[in-house]
């Protein structure tokens, strides 16, 4: 099942799961292909025959995508690649809504048919619709309370635009399809996030679309619009330095070749970005709701936007585009949602220098390059800028960069001397301007079958020992490991940074010829773990975030670390209540989550955009290959090279 928007790709998906070839071989298509253009087409005409749309039957597709066949099919299929087995059934899932209910569709392609339709009980709500955002803030804008608030505070209704957010949960029983929206002042400005209009509360009753709630405090000031430009074209100088204009050329062509959509099985079976979960720290009328679970509300995958070649993605990339369902089914096309390009940054994939022997000094240099698939989705304020990196190595490094607009609030400060509350709860970065402290954790949801299914989870604490009064050295101490096979859910939840350990994924059927199990090892980048208390409302949703790194058994209903219905939910159906099972985890089929964490607090850099700011982890072989994978790889050879001098110009 899936839940967030997926995008799909007629070369590579990506958003929801990565799977890159590096064959050259024609291949039969794979049972992760993503749905194409006809197949969307396919399912809106099979649903629509069943639930034709009128006046008194209001249907809504909330979310279409492939319906992900069983496991152990799709492995029996990949194993048997050149026996002509049959793959999987190919089916398509579909959460909609009809008249106030939630209906799960499976709809299969061979036949044609619907096989599975059921209404959905529980909390929560399906993903927002970017149309029925759009509607109702348009409704908004038509309301005349509102118009009539906007026009006493001395504004132009023209220059207002509403964006929606969504309600969070806090401890209500009734958990309508409800959102806020939230106005914001253009009038000489186009960075909308940086001119809000508080002190407003506007509810929209999804399904009845109508504004339900409205109520105005009339709290200012408003931000001023001076210096809120970023489009290069409207900035005046003077001007920072100038960007060498730099391009990497490949005369026998790019180190890759596309065919289809999946790579090698013998690490990661599905890895992908799972969530995003932003809350902000004011506690007020105006911010308290403001906890945002990015993927499972908004959606990454319809969020994606279009990249731009040598900026967004360097010469030689070559671009895919998306397809998601728009709220009447009709597929909805994003021209280059996603690259993949050779990352050549200039480092060093090893190196020796050799002086001691006599009569020699050797040196042997190998510089890296590794490939990338990147998608960048812009929820809201915030741009994501999304990588997984392929190494030759054998590792993957995943790595998401913040950019984009802080999301603020009007004060009647300029200077931090005025300040009279005990908590402003943010930084001053621009008259009258306040960028909200809050932050981003990024969940990965990561499907490793290291060599095959039965996999263990190995925590090796390194620990201090004193030197043993036997060893007639001057040492003191030492460090060794402390090597533990986890057995359960409960004892392989981590939180980084209490104690020094390695953490490994292994397949303990599998040895390498020395002995050891073969694995991959998780390098955490920078740790920021959560600070809300456990018995908050929105860490109660967001309680996957409670610990950096989980190992749950697999199952394929545990996809999404937010749960299957994000909006308005009520934290039974997260990551952290599938842990409680306390399932039994030795020499089976596992699956790490690891979160990603920021806690931004905002600075005058951020302003009036951000700078962008990373932060990833690694999976790294460790003894999963007999020696070096990348000792015998070529030298390059460049038979001239052009010559440059540097310039210091600024």
């Amino acid at each position: 099942m899936a839940q967030q928007p997926q995008l799909h790709f007629p070369i590579l998906i990506f958003t929801s799961i990565f799977v890159i070839s590096f064959s050259s071989f024609i291949r039969p298509p794979h049972p992760f292909d993503p749905l194409t253009e006809s197949e969307f087409k396919l399912i809106r005409n099979v649903i629509k025959k069943k639930y034709p749309v009128g006046p008194t039957h209001r249907f809504t597709f909330q979310y279409v995508g492939l319906n992900e066949p069983d496991k152990s099919g799709v492995l029996s299929w990949h194993l048997s690649l050149h026996h002509n087995v049959t793959p999987p059934p190919r089916q398509a899932f579909v959460i909609a809504r009809e008249n106030r209910k939630t209906r799960e569709i499976v709809v299969d392609f061979s036949s044609r048919a619907i096989v599975s339709d059921i209404i959905r009980v529980g909390h929560g709500n399906p993903m927002l619709t970017i149309d029925e955002q759009e509607v109702a803030t348009e409704l908004v804008l038509k309301f005349k309370p509102f118009r009539q608030s906007i026009r006493r505070r001395g504004l132009e209704v023209s220059e207002v635009v509403v964006t929606s957010s969504t309600m969070g949960w806090f401890g209500e029983k009734d958990t309508d399809r409800l959102i806020k929206t939230i106005p914001f002042y253009l009038n000489g400005s186009v960075n909308t996030y940086l001119r809000p209009i508080e002190g407003m509360t506007i509810i929209v009753n999804l399904e009845k679309m109508k504004v339900t709630t409205f109520k105005d405090r009339f709290i200012g000031p408003l931000p001023k619009a001076n210096g809120t430009e970023y489009r290069f074209s409207k900035l005046k100088p003077p001007f920072g330095p100038t960007l060498r204009n730099s391009i990497f050329l490949q005369p026998n062509g790019p180190g890759f070749k596309i065919d289809g959509h999946v790579a090698s099985l013998v690490l990661l079976y599905k890895g992908h970005l799972s969530e995003m979960y932003v809350p902000y720290m004011d506690p007020s009328e105006d911010w308290y709701f403001i906890t945002y679970l990015d993927c499972g509300e908004f959606g990454c995958g319809q969020s994606a936007v279009s990249l731009e070649p040598y900026t967004d993605c360097p010469a030689g990339a070559v671009f895919f585009d998306g397809t998601f369902a728009g709220q009447d089914g009709t597929p909805t096309n994003i021209s280059k949602a996603m690259c993949i390009f050779e990352k050549i940054a200039g480092d060093i994939m090893w190196r020796h220098t050799e002086a001691e022997v006599p009569g020699l000094e050797i040196t042997e240099v190998r510089p890296d390059v590794s490939l990338v698939a990147r998608m960048v989705t812009t929820v809201g304020n915030y741009d994501y800028i999304v990588d997984y990196e392929f190494k030759p190595s054998g590792a993957i490094k995943m790595e998401v960069g913040l950019t984009g607009v802080l999301e603020v609030k009007p004060v009647e400060y300029v200077h931090t001397s005025e300040i009279k509350e005990d908590d402003i709860h943010g930084t001053i970065v621009a008259d009258n301007t306040v960028g909200v402290n809050h932050d981003h954790f990024v969940t990965y949801r990561l499907d490793l079958d290291i060599d095959g299914t039965e996999n263990s989870f190995v925590r090796t604490e390194l620990v201090t020992k004193r030197t043993p009064k036997s060893v007639k050295t001057p040492r003191k101490s030492y460090w060794t490991t402390n090597r533990k096979t986890v057995k359960t859910e409960a004892e392989a939840r981590v939180k980084l940074g209490l104690r020094a350990e390695e953490l490994m994924v292994v397949n303990p059927n599998r040895l390498t010829k020395h002995g050891n199990e073969v694995g991959y090892r998780l390098f955490p980048g920078p740790v920021s773990s959560t600070l809300m208390a456990h018995d908050d409302y929105p860490q109660i949703r967001g309680a996957f975030t409670n610990y950096n790194v989980w190992i749950t058994l697999y199952n394929k209903s545990e996809v999404w670390a937010s749960g299957l219905y994000a909006d308005r939910s009520q934290g039974d159906d997260t990551l952290a209540v599938w842990s409680q099972r306390n399932r039994e985890i030795e020499k089976k089929d596992i699956v790490m989550w690891y979160t990603v964490g920021f806690h931004h607090v905002p600075c005058q850099e951020d302003f009036p955009t951000m700078p962008t700011l990373s932060s990833g982890f690694e999976l790294r072989p460790a003894n999963f290959f007999e020696q070096n994978p990348v000792l015998k790889t070529k030298p390059i050879k460049l038979s001239s090279a052009p010559k440059c001098t540097p310039k210091n110009e600024y």
